[in-house]
C-alpha cells in the first residue's frame, strides 16, 4: 500500500477509482453523483471524505458491492494492493444461467404450424 495517505481521509470518487471499482476518475464522480456510490447508507457528493472503517456501496455491472474500507489511497494502486484496501461484504454474484439452445427450422420447411409457432412465442417468452 502507498503510504502517502495511510488512514487519512481521502476523497470518495478519488478511492473507488483507486480501487478500482471504475476505470476513470471521471466515471467514478458520475458514478456517485448518479447515486450508484453510498457512504454508511446516504447518497454523497464526489468531494465527500472516506475514511478507514466506512462502509461504501457500490452499484456497478448490475452487482451490488458492499465495501469496507480498510486503508484509504489517493493514487490508483495495481489490483492485488487495491484488494487489501478494502472488503467486500456483498454475497457472489448468481451463476450465469445459460438458455436452452435455439429451436432451428430447416430451410424450405414452410410455414410454422400452430404449434410450432406457440412453442416458438413460448421460447422467446422465457428468454427475456
Amino acid at each position: 500500500m502507498s503510504n502517502d495517505s495511510a488512514g487519512l481521509p481521502v476523497r470518495i470518487d478519488a478511492w473507488v477509482w483507486s480501487v478500482r471499482m471504475f476505470k476513470t476518475r471521471s466515471e467514478a464522480a458520475d458514478a456517485v453523483k448518479a447515486g450508484h456510490v453510498k457512504l454508511n447508507g446516504n447518497a454523497i457528493k464526489p468531494s465527500q471524505q472516506v475514511v478507514p472503517g466506512d462502509r461504501v456501496r457500490v452499484w456497478r455491472n448490475h452487482h451490488e458491492h458492499d465495501l469496507e474500507v480498510l486503508a484509504t489511497v489517493r493514487k490508483r494502486v495495481g489490483a492485488s494492493i487495491a484488494r487489501t484496501c478494502y472488503k467486500d461484504h456483498a454475497p457472489p454474484p448468481p451463476p450465469r444461467q445459460f438458455l436452452p439452445a435455439v429451436p432451428v427450422r430447416e430451410r424450405g420447411a414452410g410455414r410454422p404450424t400452430k404449434k410450432e409457432r406457440r412453442d416458438m412465442e413460448k421460447f422467446r417468452r422465457n428468454t427475456r
